[in-house]
């Protein structure tokens, strides 16, 4: 292999699988490196663990801001697609795409909604949703079932709902405009640019709906806080809540159904692993969760665009170049996890970046889903404890979330005892 064989571009190799095997090389043979792009000036990726943990941080150089070029997309944009970024952008911009003072303007006043005691709030209506959708899976069709669309995408849709305060009845509208907006590239989600942007219409005008009901009408809920609170003399405007909601609403969909179904294929892959599971479900709230995150890793990349000229380590990196962290690549570095493709509940220390490496965007949500993924496989393993793999697995089209579409199995439920 050589850097030549090496191309991040293609949505199609991620079909297959993710390429491990090209990772492998770039973390031991060029972990900085200006990648080639056809139509451009090509981006920089960065692959070891210490370079992401180093580099997350530094948003005075590395910008996520949409106006620079945001955090999702390596190629530069068709002159009609920056065009709809303009236009989209012109209207607000979301958390993830600020930098420091409004991001974190914008992240004082969301925290309310993320405190330890509201993620608490929700644990035992977390707990009640996963005994109904489980089941209800094991009810049906004898328990045949796709894991991904039945069991792992359900319980996302049911914590953003009740956090975001959506009805029950509408959590699936949550799911087709997630799809429509982030699987867009994958043939079976396949739809056109106006489509993906009507699904983004849908979702903002929903949620400006909401908001304009908690405001008239507040309720004891943690949508009413985030809509109604101060923090320094500041609220969230109704364009702030607008694009939370649908950031949360993606984000905290997408990305915790894959950690979930990433971490349902791995233990069908490891019984040994499962069986450990089942036979100390006490891990889940130790060790367990945090190799399911690593294993996954749902975010592959984000995008940080530079804003003036820097040295590292031996490389100029230029003002207005495109840089690229890979915390797949970085979840499985040699240097800093030992058998790092070894799936392991056990692992400790586990310092994976799943949720980013530190700094201002470390994720806002990540208790909210280590506790969905603590909830749903206690109540998996209490109630279905053996599932069998049916057929293969399939992966979404896509160099950005490493996501899963379908996993069948049979989930067996647990023998009531004569």
């Amino acid at each position: 292999m050589d850097l030549n064989d090496i191309d991040l571009l293609s949505r199609d190799v991620f079909i297959e699988s993710v390429p491990w095997e090209w990772f492998e090389y770039l973390r031991k043979n060029a972990p900085i490196y200006k990648h080639p792009e056809p139509d451009g000036g090509g981006f920089w990726t960065i692959t070891k663990h210490a370079d992401i943990t180093a580099l997350h941080s530094d948003w005075q150089r590395l910008s996520s801001d949409q106006a620079r070029g945001g955090v999702v997309g390596l190629e530069e944009p068709d002159p009609v697609e920056k065009q709809r970024q303009e236009e989209m952008n012109s209207g607000g911009r979301m958390m993830l795409t600020m930098d420091p003072p409004d991001h974190t303007r914008y992240r004082k006043l969301v925290n309310r909604g993320f405190t330890p005691r509201s993620i608490r709030d929700l644990e035992s209506h977390l707990h009640e949703a996963a005994i109904r959708i489980i089941d209800e899976a094991v009810k049906t069709n004898d328990g045949k079932v796709d894991f991904v669309t039945d069991v792992a995408s359900e319980l996302p849709l049911v914590a953003i709902a009740e956090f975001l305060g959506v009805p029950y009845e509408d959590r699936r509208k949550l799911f087709d405009w997630s799809n429509r907006m982030i699987g867009s590239e994958d043939p079976e989600y396949e739809v056109s640019q106006d489509q993906t942007n009507a699904a983004a219409f849908e979702m903002y005008m929903y949620a400006n709906a909401l908001g304009a009901d908690r405001r008239a009408n507040p309720r004891e809920d943690i949508i009413s806080k985030l809509i109604n609170s101060e923090v320094d003399g500041d609220r969230l405007s109704e364009s702030d809540f607008d694009l939370f909601f649908l950031l949360l609403s993606v984000a905290g969909n997408e990305t915790t159904r894959n950690a979930i179904s990433h971490a349902m294929a791995a233990l069908l892959d490891n019984p040994d692993q499962y069986d450990l599971l089942v036979q100390d479900p006490s891990i889940l709230e130790t060790t367990a969760v945090e190799e399911m995150l690593r294993w996954a890793s749902p975010v592959m990349y984000f995008r940080r665009n530079v804003t003036e000229d820097m040295d590292y380590k031996g490389h100029h990196i230029a003002a207005g170049d495109k840089v690229s962290l890979w915390y797949i690549s970085a979840n499985r570095d040699e240097d800093v996890f030992e058998n790092p493709n070894k799936f392991d509940l056990l692992r400790s220390p586990n310092p994976h970046v799943a949720f980013g490496a530190g700094g201002p965007h470390h994720c806002l949500g990540m208790h909210l889903a280590k506790m969905e993924m603590k909830v749903l496989f206690q109540e998996l393993i209490a109630r279905a404890p053996r599932v069998e793999q049916l057929g293969d697995l399939s992966r979404l089209r896509s160099n950005f979330i490493n996501g899963l579409k379908h996993l069948p199995v049979q989930l067996h439920p647990v023998t009531a005892s004569v």
